[in-house]
C-alpha cells in the first residue's frame, strides 16, 4: 500500500549516497530462503568466530539442520513458537535458524530477566520449549519454573566462556543438548515451507509500564528490513563479504538481530560474537581482526577513548562506527573523527520496526550532529500532531513520528485494542517525538511516555540531557520529571563526570544552559552519581531514576 505524503514531502531522498534507490521495494521473501542463499552464496567462508572457536557457513548449514531436526523430533511443527534464553554464542543463531528451519517462530527472554518475567513470556507466547544454558547465571532461573510446570520443556546447553572454568551441570528436569539433539547429527538441511506472512519472531518490547507487550514480526517483516539496511549500504566497505565485525550488540534484541546477525550473515559477513564489552579487548580485537564496523552505545565509545594508548593504536581497519540508545558528547564524536578519520553514524529503529527505521547516511555534515539521520530506502515517515496523528505537520514542527513500511509489525499478540490504537491512517505511531528539517534529516526530541509537564509546558528529557552533555566534562547526563508544588513537574538532572573533574553547582549549570533551554526546560535540581542506570541494551533506564525518585519520597514523607 502505497501512503499518502504532501508532495516534495520526501527531502531525505536527497542525502542518499550514489547508488542507493530512492524508489526500493524490498522483495516478499522468507528468512528461510534468504537464509539458504546464505549458505550456497557464502560456503567457506568464516561465519561466527566465538573466543577462538570458529564456523564456516558450511558448518553453520550442518548446525543448522541438525538442530531443527531435533526440534521436530520434539514435535515442534510450523506455527510453534521456541524461545531463547541466550546470550552471544554460538547456540544463540545455531538454535534460532534452526527453529526458523523447522518452521517455528521464536521469542526471546531476555538473559536479565527475572523469573516472573521469563515465566510471562513462555505463558504469553505459548512457547514449547526454551533453550538456555548450563551456566548457573542462566540456569538458576528455571528450577522453580520447571518445578510448577511453568516451563514445559528446558534444553540447556554448554558455554566453556560463561562458565568461567566452574562445573556447570544439566539442572534437574531439564535436557541437556546433546541428548536432545545428538542422534540427529548429519541430518540433511530440508527446511520446511513458510510463506511471507506467516510469524518468524514474537519480539517482546521493553514494558516501560506493566507487563511486556510482543510485537508479531512476520518473515516479510523481517526479510525487508534485511533488505532495506542492505540497500542503504550496499556499497561500503564494512558490508562486503568476508569483512569482519565485532558484535557486543546482544542478539536476542531485535538491532543487533537484524543488523548484525541477520544482515552480515546474509551479506556473508564474518561476526566475531562477544559475551560482555571490554574497551581494551575490543581494541586488540579490532587490531588483530582487521574489524571493519563497531559500534554501541555513547559509553562504549567513551570508555575506549579512556584508555591510556588509544592514540597509538591501530584503528585502520574501521570503515564503519556507529552509536546510538543515547545522546552523543560532541568531544567524542570529534574525539573519534580525530582517531580514526570517520564520523560516528547511528539511526534509529524499534522492535515494531524490525527495527529499520532512519541511519544516518556517509555525508551527513557536523553541522546535523544530533540527527538520527534520513528515513532508510523503502520507508516513509512523518510528523504528526500529538492529538490528531491524522494532521500532518511541516519541517521543524514537532510531533510524533509515524512510519510505514512492509518491516513494520502486523500486530501486537493477542492484543486487538492495543494494535488498532496504534495505528492511524495506516501509518504506525511510533509514540517518539521528533521533528524533520528541511533537508530529510529527522530528530529525537523524546519519548512521548517520558515527558515532562511542567507548568503546562511539554518538557523533553532528552531535549535536556543533549544540552546538559555540551558541559564541560560531563560525561553522561539523564534527566527526570520530579514533583513540584508549583510547576506540577520540574526538571531533575543526574551527572556523572569525566575523571578528575570537579562537582558544579546548580547554578553554574542552569547560567550554562541559559541560553541552550527555555526557562521551562531548565533543571531546578542537579544530582552527580558515579554511574548511572541502563538498560540491558545499554539505553539510559530513565525508569529507575524515577522509582529511586519515589522510593526516596515515601521515605522522606
Amino acid at each position: 500500500m502505497t501512503l499518502s505524503l504532501r508532495p516534495g514531502s520526501r527531502p531525505w531522498h536527497r542525502q542518499y549516497a550514489k547508488g542507493v534507490r530512492p524508489d526500493f521495494t524490498p522483495e516478499p521473501t522468507t528468512w528461510t530462503a534468504m537464509m539458504t542463499e546464505a549458505f550456497k552464496a557464502h560456503q567457506g567462508r568464516l561465519s561466527i568466530e566465538y573466543y577462538g572457536k570458529s564456523f564456516s557457513y558450511d558448518q553453520m548449514q550442518a548446525l543448522v539442520a541438525q538442530a531443527a531436526a531435533a526440534l521436530r523430533a520434539h514435535g515442534i511443527q510450523k506455527g510453534d513458537r521456541v524461545a531463547l534464553h541466550l546470550p552471544n554464542c554460538p547456540w544463540h543463531p545455531i538454535f534460532f535458524f534452526g527453529a526458523i528451519a523447522a518452521g517455528a517462530a521464536v521469542t526471546h527472554l531476555s538473559p536479565l530477566d527475572a523469573d516472573r518475567e521469563i515465566a510471562h513470556k513462555m505463558q504469553d507466547s505459548g512457547a514449547k520449549l526454551c533453550i538456555s544454558l548450563t551456566t548457573p547465571e542462566f540456569a538458576r532461573h528455571f528450577g522453580s519454573l520447571l518445578a510448577s510446570g511453568e516451563l514445559p520443556f528446558l534444553v540447556q546447553c554448554p558455554d566453556p566462556v560463561s562458565a568461567m572454568g566452574r562445573d556447570c551441570p544439566v539442572s534437574e528436569g531439564a535436557v541437556g543438548v546433546e541428548a536432545f539433539w545428538g542422534d540427529h547429527a548429519g541430518a540433511a538441511y530440508d527446511p520446511a515451507p513458510v510463506a511471507p506472512d506467516d510469524m518468524a519472531l514474537l519480539q517482546y518490547t521493553g514494558g516501560t509500564t506493566g507487563l511486556p507487550k510482543a510485537a508479531v514480526l512476520t518473515h516479510a517483516n523481517l526479510t525487508a528490513a534485511v533488505q532495506i539496511y542492505h540497500e542503504a549500504s550496499k556499497d561500503e566497505p564494512a558490508t562486503q563479504p568476508g569483512r569482519a565485525s565485532l558484535v557486543y550488540s546482544p542478539l536476542f534484541h531485535i538491532m543487533g538481530l537484524t543488523t548484525a546477525l541477520l544482515k552480515r550473515f546474509y551479506e556473508g559477513g564474518a561476526q566475531h560474537l562477544r559475551l560482555r564489552y571490554d574497551p581494551a579487548q575490543a581494541v586488540q580485537e579490532i587490531e588483530e581482526k582487521r574489524v571493519a564496523a563497531f559500534g554501541g552505545v555513547p559509553t562504549t565509545w567513551i570508555a575506549l577513548l579512556q584508555l591510556p594508548d588509544i592514540e597509538k593504536r591501530d584503528l585502520s581497519s574501521l570503515t564503519y562506527a556507529a552509536s546510538g540508545g543515547a545522546p552523543l558528547p560532541v568531544e567524542v564524536y570529534n574525539r573519534v573523527k580525530q582517531l580514526t578519520g570517520l564520523k560516528i553514524r547511528g539511526g534509529w529503529g524499534m522492535t515494531e520496526t524490525s527495527p529499520a527505521g532512519t541511519a544516518v547516511p556517509q555525508g551527513m555534515p557536523d553541522e546535523k550532529l544530533g540527527t538520527i539521520g534520513v528515513p532508510l530506502p523503502g520507508l516513509d515517515m512523518r510528523i504528526v500532531d500529538v492529538e490528531d496523528p491524522t494532521r500532518v505537520l511541516g519541517p521543524n514542527e514537532t510531533g510524533e513520528m509515524a512510519i510505514a513500511g512492509p518491516n513494520v509489525l502486523r500486530e501486537y499478540w493477542q492484543k486487538p485494542e492495543e494494535t488498532r490504537n496504534a495505528f492511524a491512517d495506516g501509518w504506525f505511531l511510533t509514540g517518539d517525538i521528533g521533528y524533520m528539517d528541511e533537508d530529510g534529516y529527522f530528530y529525537l526530541v523524546d519519548r512521548k511516555k517520558d515527558m515532562i509537564l511542567s507548568g503546562g509546558f511539554n518538557v523533553y528529557p532528552l531535549v535536556i540531557e543533549n544540552a546538559v552533555h555540551q558541559y564541560p566534562d560531563v560525561s553522561e547526563a539523564m534527566a527526570i520529571g520530579v514533583p513540584d508544588s508549583y510547576r506540577g513537574e520540574s526538571a531533575k538532572v543526574f551527572v556523572v563526570l569525566n575523571a578528575g573533574a570537579d562537582r558544579f553547582s546548580l547554578e553554574e549549570l542552569q547560567a550554562f544552559l541559559e541560553d541552550k533551554l527555555g526557562r521551562h526546560e531548565i533543571p531546578r535540581y542537579v544530582e552527580f552519581r558515579e554511574a548511572l542506570p541502563h538498560t540491558p541494551v545499554g539505553k539510559p533506564d530513565r525508569k529507575a531514576l524515577k522509582a529511586e525518585e519515589v522510593a526516596r519520597e515515601a521515605v522522606d514523607g
